[in-house]
């Protein structure tokens, strides 16, 4: 099983798949990856069909413990993309 997905992988896959170079293909991938991060940096959601949302979830400060000490800490309040999957692909990776 393979373990991820690369940049340069997906520039291959695009290079094959449409037949434009593959430098051209790397800044296509670069495009996107940098549109879909300064949406998120705006805090706005980027939706795509029939593979997922992601969203950008404000988290409240709150009481954590430190495992290792036993240390009672705030945990700051911050920010964190979550992806939720569509229908679709949660029907396919579960079947």
């Amino acid at each position: 099983m393979k373990s991820n997905l690369t940049r340069k992988e997906l520039a291959q896959a695009i290079n094959e798949k449409l037949g434009i170079s593959q430098r051209s293909a790397g800044e296509l991938v670069d495009l996107v990856f940098s549109t879909l991060k300064q949406t998120l940096l705006n805090e706005e959601s980027v939706k795509i069909v029939q593979f997922g949302t992601f969203t950008v979830r404000n988290k409240a400060p709150r009481m954590g413990r430190n495992p290792r000490t036993g240390e009672t800490m705030e945990i700051a309040k911050r920010s964190m993309v979550s992806f939720k999957a569509s229908k679709s692909l949660r029907q396919k990776i579960n079947s």
